[in-house]
Parts: C-alpha cells; structure tokens; sequence
C-alpha cells in the first residue's frame, strides 16, 4: 500500500514537473527587445499575422478595438479571445515587449500559465525578434478597449490548463525552420509569411483527437476548426493550375482566376492580405504553389 502510494506521489511529481510552463525569455532576456520597435513595420505584422480578425470586438465596425469576446467552439468547449487592446486593466497595456514575445514564442502567459492552443503560437514561435517588436510598438498606438470577455467555458480535463504541457511535449515544436538549398529569397519570405506568421495551416488542414494538425493533411483542408464547414485544399492537388500571379491577386481581391467571389472566414484573411505590399503576396503565392500535392481528406 505505501509503495503503491509512493508511486502515485512521484508520477504526479514527474508529471508536474514535465508539464510546467517554460517560457522562451526570462527578464534578463529584456535588452533584447529594446529599443521599441517601428509601429509603421508592425502595422503589416499585424494585418500578416490575422490579428483583428480574432481580437476585434464582435458586433463593431473598427477592426483595430481590439476588446477581444469572440467565441470560438471547439470539440473541447468554447474559447473565448481576449483583450489585447492598451487598456491597462483588461488588455495588455501593462504588458512588456518581453511578455508578448513569451506569449506568441512559447504560449505562456505574463502569469506563467500556459495559453491554449487556440491562440497559435504553434505557428508564432518562429517569428522574428524584429517583428515582434514592432508588433508591440503597433499594438500600444491602437484605441484602448474597456471590458474582458468572459472566461473560456471548456469540458474536463481541459478546463485544467496544466494539462496543456502534456500537449505542447507531444506537438509543440519550437526549432526554427532551416533554410532550404535552391530557393530563393522570395521563397523563404513566403514561407515565413504562410507559417509564421499568416499560420495558414491552422484552418486548411485536419486535425487529430487533441486538437493538432496531422502532418499528412498539412494544408490539404479539412474540416472547419469550428466545425461548421469544411477549408479546402491549396495545395497543388486542389489548385494547382492556379499562377502564382492569380494566387496573389486572390490575396488581394479574393477573386479567383474563375471570377468567383471568397466569403466566409476567407474573406477576413484577405481583408487582411491586401494590406500586404504586392511582394509580399507574390510570395506567399511561390510558397503555397511549392507545397507537395495532398489529397483532400474525407470530410
């Protein structure tokens, strides 16, 4: 009994102890965010990085009130967006460059709690320092936003947010990408652009039963985070005879090269692209038309 007692207690030690939040700089890591970055640069962070279309107050016309309160749902409950407005009471006006790069590079929050997955720092880990900094200097010149939206309503064990230190052992990487031998500059721009920062993969590929992508539909499509529609296909195996000039006037228009007209949470994610210089788009568009040909999964 006491060694089956002694078992337990060390198991739920080894446990805690592997779960721990481990955020990527500490406060003597602070010089590396100074001086404060360009707010012009971080503009085009922001709109890269799809941030209003998720923390804009629902319900108002100004995309950069960033009072947070959407719902997201989710097979593991509803999840709630925050403030991430200058308000120094709800938002993140308290906040240094130092917790919003810990945030975005290692989902841990300034509490030292682990932030779910829904905000994708799967995808934000690999951000530059330099963008990083001028997304802060962008995010403090924006309107304050009174009022915090409601706290996430999830189902156990998900609600125990330790829990997501188990989650991050299994499918968190932080490694940088390598460059990869013979493509170019523009390449690597639009590979930076589609992963790091626009996170694309997010909603166009399918997931497994904790929530993470399966690499083997990796920007293939797959059902709707939310559950509500299906994403398509963009790799070469769904739009494939599309140019690479029609993909970036698509991520200026949202018109496609049959003149049809995106809607749906697509037409957010342009409203955000076309805020994107015409180099930019154009390679996001060499990156996404590189990707390897996936077949579509069942829906």
């Amino acid at each position: 009994m006491a060694l089956g007692t002694a078992a337990i207690c060390l198991a739920i030690a080894v446990a805690w102890i592997i779960t721990a939040p481990r955020p990527a700089f500490s406060a003597q890591d602070a010089v590396a965010f100074e001086p404060a970055g360009d707010s012009e640069a971080g503009r085009l962070v922001f709109a890269a990085g799809q941030c209003a279309s998720c923390h804009a107050s629902p319900g108002q016309p100004d995309r950069l009130l960033l009072g947070g309160g959407l719902a997201l749902s989710s097979p593991f409950g509803t999840f709630r967006v925050p403030n991430i407005s200058p308000d120094p009471a709800d938002g993140i006006g308290r906040w240094r460059t130092l917790d919003l790069a810990n945030a975005l590079i290692s989902g841990v929050s300034p509490a030292g709690e682990h932030y779910y997955p829904a905000l994708p720092y799967p995808h934000y880990t690999r951000m530059h320092l330099g963008d990083l900094r001028d997304l802060m200097a962008y995010l403090r010149s924006l309107p304050a936003a009174r009022g915090r939206p409601p706290p996430h309503d999830l189902s156990f064990p998900f609600m125990v947010r330790r829990g997501v230190g188990f989650w991050k052992l299994l499918f968190f990487d932080r490694s940088p990408p390598a460059p990869e031998p013979g493509r170019d500059e523009a390449w690597h721009r639009g590979r930076y652009l589609a992963e790091a920062l626009g996170h694309c993969a997010e909603c166009h590929s399918s997931r497994n039963l904790f929530g993470a992508i399966r690499p083997e539909t990796r920007f293939a499509g797959g059902r709707d985070p939310e559950g509500s529609g299906f994403v398509p296909n963009i790799t070469p195996a769904r739009i494939g005879s599309w140019t690479q000039g029609e993909l970036a006037e698509f991520l200026a228009s949202g018109r496609t090269p049959d003149g049809r007209i995106v809607g749906s949470s697509m037409a957010d994610v342009v409203t955000n692209t076309a805020m994107l210089p015409e180099r930019d788009r154009l390679a996001i568009a060499a990156y996404i038309k590189s990707l390897p040909s996936r077949p579509t999964p069942s829906p």
